[in-house]
């Protein structure tokens, strides 16, 4: 899962500074005491709780069908990874 977590950290990073707002901004609209817990979510430690994800998609003005799409494309590599299946091809 770990992929996965860095995939939509880096997406969400990227993101958070085209609508230019800082760590602290985000941790405070989303109701966080820290921006710790903003980073944690960027660098890939852990993925935001859907609560928390669906006010990240309303504040940095998100397409969520291009998150659900980034979401479930690196779970399914993460899957057939796990079971030693092959790629699908598209």
């Amino acid at each position: 899962m770990k992929e996965l977590f860095q995939v939509l950290g880096e997406f969400l990073q990227s993101k958070r500074m085209k609508a230019g707002l800082s760590q602290g901004d985000v941790a405070t609209k989303l109701g966080y005491s820290s921006p710790q817990f903003i980073s944690n979510f960027e660098r890939g430690l852990c993925a935001p709780p859907l609560n928390k994800l669906k006010l990240l998609v309303q504040l940095y003005d998100l397409n969520g069908e291009e998150v659900v799409k980034l979401m479930l494309k690196e779970q399914e590599k993460h899957l057939r990874k796990s079971l030693n299946l092959k790629a699908k091809k598209r």
